[in-house]
């Protein structure tokens, strides 16, 4: 005769299971990270390879070259989207719990001494400007999306090559991360005391349920989007470099 567990057994099995694996998830989450802030400041301090006939690099959009400048073009624009997404809501619970362990996971206590002063201190004040980045980098879509269009033209004529949907890809991971921010939702559908006052408020209102239904997808948005443009970035450095041939589909 064989023992069946309890309901009580396996769901006690499943929470020790979990707080014994709490190192789980910030260790995936670091290095993750980890690996994708060192190829993207790898990528921008090479100055090179990030322009291969019509396909531009995200991390070189848009592409400002001047003659003074003794660095890389990249070092021009990537100021706004860096701290844009280093403040990000789900980027800060992702390195507070991998870099900094703090918390290292829901059910697991605090490893500080200190009292909690959460983002009210120096340097996590800056967290604030989050809203603000979020105003400013919405400038840089439509310079992605025209580079986009600049990719389906070949010689003068429309064509769609394996680094048009590249690039095609990164821009909509982009787009639907950016629109899937709590800064978004708060900026259609923030201030407001009443949705049904008026037919403006009632069109805000459906606005704001719609920025919602992204915003419960931001963490997949917010992880599809950093590894879009690292992959789109390398493979415009590949074809410009000669390493591989982009292949014309149309």
């Amino acid at each position: 005769m064989v023992a069946v567990p309890s309901e009580l057994e396996r769901t006690g099995f499943a929470a020790t299971h979990r707080r014994d694996a709490w190192w789980v998830a910030p260790l995936v989450q670091g290095v993750g990270l980890a690996t994708l802030i060192s190829y993207a400041n790898w990528a921008a301090f090479q100055g090179r390879n990030y322009l291969a006939g019509n396909y531009l690099s995200p991390l070189y959009s848009p592409l400002i070259i001047v003659d003074w400048f003794p660095f890389s073009p990249a070092f021009l624009i990537l100021m706004p989207p860096v701290l844009f997404r280093a403040t990000c809501y789900y980027y800060r619970k992702a390195y507070y719990r991998s870099f900094f362990l703090d918390p290292p996971a829901c059910a697991v206590s605090e490893m500080r001494r200190t009292g909690y002063r959460g983002e009210t201190a120096f340097p996590f004040v800056l967290q604030n400007l989050h809203r603000y980045l979020f105003y400013l980098t919405l400038c840089y879509l439509p310079f992605l999306w025209s580079d986009v269009v600049h990719a389906t033209i070949f010689d003068g004529h429309f064509g769609v090559g394996v680094g048009t949907l590249v690039l095609l890809a990164n821009t909509t991971a982009l787009t639907l991360y950016s629109f899937s921010c709590h800064s978004a939702r708060h900026l259609v559908g923030g201030s407001l005391d009443c949705f049904s006052c008026s037919a403006f408020t009632q069109q805000r209102h459906r606005a704001w349920k719609g920025a919602s239904l992204l915003n419960a997808r931001h963490m997949l948005f917010a992880w599809m989007s950093f590894v879009s443009v690292c992959s789109a970035d390398l493979y415009v450095r590949l074809v410009a470099s000669g390493v591989i041939t982009d292949l014309r589909l149309i």
